[in-house]
């Protein structure tokens, strides 16, 4: 339940960086970093520890250390609390103390590597995936993109266009779920289509098995309109992006 998951360093980089600190603030220091895989650690099967250094919004999990040891057969810890430091330069949504979850936030927007040049793609242009569940703000996103002079590309537009008479998929589709699928004018009625595929896993591949292809055709003749147009960068906004 982090903040931005995706973006906490691994925990070896994170083990050296302590170990640095750690060195430059008393060298004879010994110290054991020890890698935790629940909430407690060695903290509550250690005899030899005497102490546990808390702040004042982790003096619960240090009360709790307290009651596993004593489960444990062991002597419960001195608790010594600390005070956090306090971020003069935080925003009005970060947190008001130094905090790894407002650096992480703070990386959003920032380039964390440079691009990697792949020969066997086009410079340009540029293609950049957005991608995210409903309610993400991709939207929001892409226009924002989109003002800067980024090429957008709805990839729900593409697979709304797929399904229309004479689109790609069209034929392919009414093939394979019935007549009943069609309103009275000949259009897919996606509501019907939808009742037939979701929740059956085989049902909805037959169906992504047609749209998906397509969808990404389309895509790629977007990128090409784009490059004729001049556009450095192109935003592909699409909810499936990774499957």
């Amino acid at each position: 339940d982090k903040v931005l998951p995706e973006l906490i360093e691994p925990y070896e980089l994170r083990a050296a960086k302590l170990r640095e600190f750690l060195e430059d603030v008393k060298p004879s220091l010994r110290y054991d970093i020890v890698p935790l895989a629940d909430p407690f650690g060695p903290s509550v099967t250690d005899p030899d520890l005497q102490c546990l250094v808390v702040s004042e919004e982790t003096r619960r999990g240090g009360e709790a250390v307290n009651r596993k040891r004593l489960e444990n057969g062991l002597s419960q810890l001195a608790v010594h609390e600390i005070q956090l430091m306090e971020d003069p330069d935080h925003s009005q949504n970060e947190e008001e103390k130094i905090s790894s979850s407002s650096l992480r936030q703070r990386l959003l927007g920032t380039l964390l590597q440079p691009p990697r040049q792949d020969p066997a793609l086009p410079l340009r242009p540029y293609v950049i995936g957005l991608t995210g569940g409903t309610g993400s703000g991709k939207t929001s996103i892409a226009k924002l993109l989109g003002h800067l002079g980024a090429f957008i590309i709805d990839a729900d537009k593409l697979g709304h266009a797929v399904y229309v008479p004479g689109g790609p998929a069209y034929e392919r589709v009414v093939a394979a779920f019935g007549a009943e699928i069609l309103n009275k004018d000949g259009t897919i009625n996606r509501k019907v289509l939808g009742a037939k595929v979701f929740g059956n896993q085989e049902r909805l591949k037959s169906l992504t098995d047609i749209l998906w292809p397509e969808i990404a055709r389309m895509a790629k003749e977007r990128v090409r309109e784009a490059h004729a147009q001049g556009k450095a960068v192109c935003v592909l906004d699409a909810a499936v992006l990774l499957e």
